[in-house]
C-alpha cells in the first residue's frame, strides 16, 4: 500500500491538489434551507436575479516542493436543469466561464480571484419527484489525464411584486337536485407566507355529507408530448367540517400557507418542467362517495424592499422579475430581502 500511492501520483493518477470556493461575502450571505435528491435538507448561500457572484479559488499543493503541471485553471457559473428519466442530459440555461491560469505550472499553492458580474440567475432552485434545477460554481485545474475539480452549490430565490390584478375566486359545485354548495376565497394569487381567507355556502343538501376537506395539491410536471410525467403531491389539508352540514349555512375558511414547504408556482421553465398549485375542495358522503372540485392557484415569494439608492445593478435585475414593468415597483436585489 505505501509503494502504491507515491505511484499513483507519479504518474498522474492520485489528486495532487486540494481546491476549495470561499465566496467574498461567505461572512455576511444569508444562506436558505433547500432539499437535496435524498430529501435532506442542507443550507446553502442564497442569491437573487442580477447579484454578482464573487470569490477566492484556493489551489493547495498536496505536496509541497512538487511541482503541478496544468492545462490551465478555469472557474464556471452553472445554471441547469437535470430531469432524473435523462440522467446523462443537463440542460444548461446558464453557462459562464472565467478563466484562472493559463497552462503551465504551479510550484506552490496559489489563490486566483474570480467575479462574475450581475448574474442573470432567472429561474428558483427546485429539487422535485422527477427534476432538478440547481444553479453551482466549479472550479477546474485541467490535466493531461485526470483534472482536478471543485463543485459549491449555491440557492436562487425569485422574489416578485405584488400582482395588481388578484381576483378573487367564486366556483360553484352542484349535482342537480341533490346538492348545491358555492364556495369563494379572497384572491387568486397568494405569496408564500399569505393566508387564504374564504367562505362556503350550502345552497341545497340532500345528500348526507360526513366530511369536508380542502387540500393544496401541487402537480410537478415533466417533459414534452407522449413522454409527459405528472406527479401530484398533496401539500396541506385543511378540514372544513365534520358532520352534515344544513341549508343556508356558511363556514368560513382560513387557511395559512406559512406553515407548509411550498416554491413559487413555475409555470414552463425552459421548456422542461412546471410547477403549479391547486386548491381541491373535496366532500364525502355517508356512502362513502367522495366529490371534488379543483381551481388553480399562484403562488409568489414576496420581498420586503429596504429602500435606498437604486444601482443599475439592481435597475437591470428588477426589470426580470416576474409582474414588474418599471423598476419603482420590484424588488431590488441590492438592498432586497425577503419577507420573512
Amino acid at each position: 500500500m505505501h509503494l502504491f500511492a507515491p505511484v499513483m501520483s507519479f504518474f498522474g493518477f492520485g489528486q495532487s491538489a486540494d481546491i476549495d470556493i470561499i465566496l467574498n461575502d461567505a461572512e455576511t450571505r444569508k444562506k436558505a434551507e433547500h432539499k437535496s435528491e435524498d430529501g435532506r435538507k442542507d443550507k446553502y448561500f442564497l442569491f437573487y436575479d442580477g447579484e454578482t457572484v464573487s470569490g477566492k479559488v484556493n489551489v493547495t499543493l498536496k505536496y509541497p516542493g512538487k511541482r503541478l503541471e496544468h492545462n490551465g485553471i478555469k472557474i464556471e457559473f452553472v445554471g441547469q436543469i437535470e430531469l432524473y428519466y435523462d440522467r446523462g442530459n443537463h440542460h444548461e440555461f446558464v453557462s459562464l466561464v472565467k478563466d484562472l491560469a493559463r497552462p503551465g505550472e504551479l510550484t506552490q499553492s496559489q489563490t486566483f480571484d474570480f467575479e462574475f458580474t450581475h448574474v442573470e440567475k432567472p429561474y428558483e432552485s427546485y429539487t422535485g419527484q422527477n427534476v432538478k434545477l440547481r444553479y453551482f460554481l466549479r472550479a477546474t485545474v485541467g490535466r493531461r489525464l485526470n483534472d482536478i475539480s471543485k463543485e459549491l452549490d449555491i440557492v436562487v430565490h425569485t422574489l416578485s411584486t405584488y400582482p395588481e390584478l388578484n381576483s378573487s375566486i367564486k366556483m360553484e359545485v352542484g349535482i342537480e337536485d341533490c346538492l348545491h354548495i358555492e364556495f369563494e376565497y379572497n384572491k387568486s394569487k397568494y405569496h408564500l407566507k399569505d393566508v387564504i381567507v374564504g367562505k362556503i355556502y350550502f345552497l341545497l343538501v340532500r345528500i348526507k355529507i360526513k366530511h369536508m376537506e380542502i387540500d393544496i395539491i401541487k402537480r410537478e410536471t415533466t417533459g414534452t408530448g407522449p413522454n409527459v410525467y405528472h406527479e401530484n403531491d398533496t401539500m396541506a389539508k385543511y378540514e372544513i367540517m365534520d358532520g352534515a352540514p344544513v341549508r343556508g349555512e356558511s363556514i368560513p375558511i382560513r387557511l395559512f400557507l406559512a406553515g407548509y414547504e411550498m416554491t413559487p408556482t413555475m409555470r414552463d421553465i425552459n421548456k422542461k418542467f412546471s410547477v403549479r398549485y391547486y386548491l381541491n375542495l373535496v366532500l364525502i358522503d355517508e356512502e362513502e362517495r367522495r366529490y371534488f372540485k379543483q381551481q388553480e392557484i399562484t403562488l409568489w415569494r414576496k420581498g420586503d424592499i429596504v429602500r435606498k439608492s437604486m444601482s443599475h445593478q439592481a435597475i437591470i435585475a428588477s426589470q426580470r422579475f416576474e409582474g414588474s414593468s418599471n423598476p419603482e415597483k420590484s424588488q431590488t436585489p441590492s438592498n432586497a430581502e425577503e419577507d420573512s
